[in-house]
């Protein structure tokens, strides 16, 4: 019995850091969204371009911070961010420091969901047979296409693509590769769009969010998504395993 009663203890303590992720994420959306805002940006811009020029190092290292957080316990406003990198630091480094931040956020998820249900989860994908076990080993055999995939097609959201490879037994370095690489497109469309930020401020309008969305930002960023599922394509054209 004492046994048993260790292993639920185990278990319910492994659950703590996604209860608290979980927690923070919706306490964040009733009282941080007012916050994290494109009207908060636009209302402390002044602040927050005296204090870079004063303090650039110490700017980089709390903005980076703030991303982590933002992104490690799925605060709203993770946009906004990332505009606030490109209209503090330009394009680049802008979108360096966004990509740096969002990964390690997203890495401190993907940590979390692994060591809460990812390992269990994992094992059971991998005991079971028919239709499961036959994509859970497509995966397996195509994990860099797959990881690239969720990362660049526009329509998957970033928290299942932060969370669908920690019950999968992706490894991290995986993970955080495909992760830093994958998010470069995106990120740098709406560090781009921030970097003007000081014009869309001057004539009282927002910014257009919606631009990851139009053909000429789309069409790219789909090639290459399709060019990350080129090797599964050829995998069935040569008789592989696919999904």
């Amino acid at each position: 019995m004492s046994n048993g009663k260790e292993i639920e203890k185990s278990s319910a303590a492994r659950l703590l850091p996604l209860a608290a992720i979980a927690l923070a994420a919706l306490l964040g959306a009733i009282f941080l969204k007012d916050y994290l805002s494109f009207d908060a940006l636009r209302e402390n811009r002044e602040a927050l371009l005296t204090f870079r020029d004063s303090h650039y190092l110490l700017t980089v290292a709390a903005f980076v911070a703030t991303y982590v957080v933002i992104v490690g316990f799925s605060l709203p406003g993770a946009t906004i961010a990332t505009l606030t990198g490109g209209f503090l630091f330009s394009t680049f480094p802008g979108a360096l420091f966004n990509v740096t931040g969002a990964t390690l956020g997203a890495t401190l998820i993907f940590l979390a969901a692994r060591w809460g249900l990812g390992e269990r989860l994992g094992a059971k994908l991998e005991e079971s047979d028919g239709k499961i076990k036959a994509i859970k080993d497509g995966i397996d055999e195509n994990q860099w296409s797959m990881l690239f995939l969720i990362r660049l097609v526009p329509a998957v959201p970033f928290f299942v693509a932060n969370l669908l490879p920690a019950f999968l037994e992706v490894p991290l370095r995986r993970f955080v590769i495909s992760t830093f690489f994958g998010i470069i497109p995106g990120a740098v469309v709406y560090t781009s769009v921030g970097a003007g930020l000081g014009e869309v401020f001057a004539r009282g309008e927002t910014p257009n969010l919606g631009i990851i969305f139009e053909p000429h930002i789309l069409w790219p960023i789909l090639g290459l998504a399709a060019l990350a599922a080129l090797p599964i394509a050829l995998k069935k054209l040569r008789g592989g395993k696919t999904l």
